[in-house]
């Protein structure tokens, strides 16, 4: 937005959240069991993909927990390994901090929908969020990944997480579905897939850009279709775009969803990353009232 964000506006803002002080994410739920949400932030957005140094960044914004990344091409999705998997377990000890989550950013290069890399890597999750005690695994299908007006690569989607979801069934895991496509794609692919395992990650931005009703897109989804939220902006903070945060609460209300929300994006032109989600969460939590 025009008006910039000063540092001095940053701390006045955030007294109360920082105020928390040495107290972790379950300390601090357990004093007021009415919290329905979590506020978490995807690391590649608070700009430490794929780095243990996410969950001290989260922790200096006031969040509850990061949603981490698998890993990348690179790096051969190095959360699989047993060291990394400890090394974000003892940060989170370290700062007080959760996994909110784990996505799978990579296969909107590497698509689920043809490559066999991908389908390695959505098996993999599930055994990794296992260890991690994460519920929910973000499968991305933007760019190379695209399932819009993809019908082959739609039912090869299909195909594939009919044969992982039992897996997923197994181990308690939640596989996300994040994409360009309505609520009602999603449900053709959900419905055939058959699984109670594989629900819709539901970005309020991403759908909202597509030109779909978000508030009744939540509301006919509901609870049951629905794993988690992104909270996102595409070039503006929360509460200062096109999204009405005020009717998504509303939405989310009346589906009596409770978990994660990650902050996305929401990031102004020329503004600093950590001072935007300062103000993100604040204002996040501010509608959410917690």
């Amino acid at each position: 937005m025009g008006a910039a964000i000063t540092r001095r506006e940053v701390l006045k803002s955030s007294a109360g959240i920082l105020g928390l002080g040495m107290l972790g994410a379950y300390e601090a739920f357990a004093m007021d069991k009415r919290n329905r949400f979590k506020i978490g932030a995807c690391d590649w957005s608070i700009q430490k993909m794929s780095e243990v140094k996410a969950i001290e960044v989260g922790k200096k914004i006031g969040l509850d927990g990061v949603q981490i990344s698998l890993g990348s091409l690179a790096n051969d999705m190095h959360l699989k390994q047993t060291s990394i998997q400890q090394q974000y377990k003892d940060a989170c000890l370290e700062y007080g901090m959760t996994i909110g989550g784990i996505a799978i950013g990579e296969m909107n290069n590497i698509p689920y929908k043809s490559d066999p890399r991908a389908e390695l890597w959505v098996s993999d999750s599930i055994d990794v969020a296992k260890k991690m005690n994460v519920k929910v695994v973000l499968l991305a299908f933007f760019h190379n990944g695209d399932l819009k007006n993809d019908l082959k690569g739609t039912q090869e989607t299909i195909r594939r997480l009919k044969k992982v979801s039992r897996k997923a069934e197994d181990n308690g895991i939640i596989l996300g579905i994040e994409s360009w496509l309505s609520a009602e794609e999603h449900m053709e692919i959900i419905s055939a897939v058959g699984s109670p395992n594989v629900k819709v990650y539901y970005d309020v931005a991403n759908s909202n850009k597509m030109g779909y009703n978000i508030y009744e897109e939540i509301r006919w989804l509901g609870k049951k279709h629905i794993c988690e939220f992104h909270a996102k902006e595409n070039g503006y903070l929360l509460g200062q775009g096109r999204i009405d945060f005020e009717e998504v609460k509303k939405a989310i209300d009346e589906i009596k969803y409770e978990g994660w929300i990650q902050i996305e994006g929401a990031v102004p032109e020329n503004a600093d990353m950590f001072d935007s989600y300062v103000l993100n969460n604040k204002y996040l939590r501010s509608v959410l009232k917690i």
